[in-house]
């Protein structure tokens, strides 16, 4: 075990390998409740996602590990299961099933532009300014995600604005049966919520826990204040336990509900229904790119964010990753590893699998080698046991989950330059509209836009990379299709 995973080479021992991995472990463990709760509001049955969570993160992790000898876990991303969820079925109206098949793609071309030097342009591509945005904005994302799942705010309409419902022109005199969707334009007003809500309370309590809990910088703050929420909801009449079916959230049926997911991406519902419309084809190359692009600097960031200072990755190492091609870096496997992982999970029924930043406490704890990935990835198995718990856990609990983890995203936006107007215009669309428009990928867009016409108007176009340019003329079509449908 010290020969193969070179603990030595990294001054490191069996013990600290393993107490990191616990620790990551424990920070990140709070995924197998968010994400089920997350995909499910789709369609998809809670408890497959559960498992699937749980073995797209098991079988990708332990690939990091061996293969990449690198402390990294990996699971279905926050962020990109919010995109999966709210915007790709949700705004754009595609089926659970071909989302999932638009993961499988994008693990696929994360994998090609992994083994190529084309990554290397994707990456060198994109301004630094906007990739700090693009992370900071999808913490603004799920922070307004875990807001809004918590009840804390309500909507007030005037009808006078109300532009449709149920897809549908509105028309004030008639009689509206089964109101599913109601569109309004600027007339809708957020407001915070009386607080008369017992949910709403709950999930106040348990955001004051989890923050507590991660100010003073307890190990599993997040899993630890879920717990502790989901508790208290028990214990004030929140949670109704009597309504719990636990024969049907037992690991025999999680496996069961497995067979909804499992490989759907590639039925008639997935592959074959996303590509039967050629007019929907540049919004599918659209949502692709828009996933691929979240997850590979998603990756990239933390990877570089974590991995220098504990010389993990090395300068040399960095500079192989760009100037090389296959796998000439700790680096390149990395990536190859993240990249097929999004694949794997895409076949077992969950959204994009990516690194996690979470990977950061249990380097801190001492981590260096692919043995903490694996001490982590065994973890998992075993919480694969607690399935019948996953049905009881309330938005309540993991709201408070979203909106922390959104915070620690959002640190990201101190490394822009704010003072710097044509620095700050792109960045601001790129991360604040994310949330104001419910979408990553037009937050991505916006930003694309906005930072091309300012280099146009200082005159400095031909600084723009080809490949930004390229994808603008993409987004700013696929808002001309949206308007012709």
């Amino acid at each position: 075990m010290s020969n193969y995973f070179k603990l030595k080479e990294y001054n490191t021992t069996v013990s600290k390998e393993v107490v990191a991995g616990i620790t990551t472990f424990f920070a990140m463990s709070y995924i197998i409740f968010v994400n089920p709760a997350i995909l499910s509001l789709t369609g998809m049955p809670s408890q497959a996602v559960f498992l699937a969570t749980i073995i797209a993160t098991v079988i990708s992790t332990l690939f990091m590990g061996l293969f990449a000898n690198v402390p990294y876990a990996l699971a279905p991303g926050m962020g990109l299961n919010a995109f999966f969820t709210y915007t790709v079925v949700f705004s754009l109206g595609f089926s659970w099933q071909e989302a999932l098949a638009m993961v499988f793609i994008c693990g696929l071309f994360n994998v090609l532009i992994t083994v190529t030097k084309f990554r290397k342009m994707i990456i060198k591509s994109i301004p630094i300014s906007l990739q700090h945005a693009i992370g900071g904005g999808i913490g603004v994302f799920i922070a307004y995600i875990g807001i809004k799942n918590a009840n804390l705010l309500q909507f007030t309409s005037d009808t006078g604005t109300i532009t449709s419902i149920n897809n549908a022109p509105y028309d004030p005199a008639a009689s509206v049966d089964g109101v599913t969707t109601v569109i309004t334009n600027g007339g809708i007003v957020p407001a915070l919520v009386n607080f008369t809500q017992p949910d709403a309370i709950l999930a106040v309590v348990g955001l004051i826990i989890t923050i507590l809990l991660v100010v003073k910088n307890v190990r599993g703050a997040i899993l630890i204040g879920i717990v502790s929420t989901t508790v208290l909801g028990i214990i004030f009449g929140v949670v109704d336990l009597s309504t719990v079916n636990w024969g049907a959230n037992s690991l025999g049926s999680a496996f069961d509900e497995l067979g909804t997911t499992f490989m759907a991406a590639f039925g008639s519902e997935g592959f074959i229904s996303l590509f039967s419309d050629p007019a929907r084809l540049p919004l599918v190359l659209l949502t692709i790119f828009a996933f691929s692009l979240s997850d590979t600097f998603d990756t990239l960031g933390t990877f570089i964010g974590t991995g220098r200072k504990t010389g993990i990755f090395s300068e040399e190492d960095e500079k192989s990753m760009e100037e090389g091609s296959g796998f000439s870096s700790k680096m390149d496997k990395a990536l190859f590893a993240d990249a097929i992982g999004t694949s794997i999970g895409a076949i077992f029924g969950t959204s994009n699998t990516t690194t996690y930043v979470e990977s950061a406490a249990g380097i801190g704890a001492g981590g260096r080698t692919g043995l903490t990935s694996v001490v982590t990835a065994l973890l998992f198995v075993v919480a694969s046991l607690f399935a019948p718990v996953v049905g009881i856990v309330p938005n309540a609990a993991t709201a408070p989950a979203l909106i922390v983890v959104g915070i620690m995203m959002m640190s990201s936006f101190k490394e822009i330059d704010w003072n710097d107007f044509t620095e700050a215009v792109p960045a601001f669309f790129a991360s604040i509209f994310m949330g104001f428009s419910y979408s990553i990928s037009y937050g991505i867009a916006a930003g694309f836009i906005f930072f091309c016409l300012v280099k146009i108007v200082t005159g400095k176009a031909k600084e723009v990379h080809p490949i930004i340019w390229g994808a603008t003329v993409l987004f700013i079509l696929n808002f001309v299709i949206l308007a012709l449908i």
